[in-house]
């Protein structure tokens, strides 16, 4: 039996309804976030604070990714976020930035100072 594409997505999107959360704030790329994530470890199940800039996003309903960057001892450290994860336990914003790009990836380049953005007033 062959489904029409709008039934297709229909049934899709009736099943990912469930799993999505909707205490998620508005996440923009170049902002500062901290989250907390539950990480299993054998037995054991302890939280982690995670702390970094969004350079980058992929939206997909429910598959949606974030890419955190952040420097720890002069290294770059990058990882990336299934946001609707049962994992995650909350998001929140620290610092809204202004920025005139997508990706940011030109940041993997910059160190120091250079990597600051201009902070965004509402």
């Amino acid at each position: 039996m062959h489904l029409k594409p709008y039934k297709k997505n229909f049934i899709i999107n009736t099943i990912e309804k469930d799993f999505k959360k909707n205490d998620i704030p508005m996440i923009n790329i170049g902002d500062s976030i901290k989250m907390s994530i539950l990480v299993q470890e054998g037995n054991k199940q302890r939280v982690q604070n995670v702390e970094g800039v969004i350079i980058s996003k992929n939206k997909s309903q429910l598959s949606t990714t974030i890419t955190i960057r952040k420097t720890l001892q002069n290294i770059g450290v990058e990882r990336v976020y299934l946001i609707h994860s049962p994992l995650i336990q909350n998001i929140k914003i620290v610092r809204k930035a202004k920025v005139r790009r997508a990706k940011l990836y030109y940041l993997r380049s910059r160190s120091g100072k250079a990597t600051r953005l201009k902070t965004k007033f509402n």
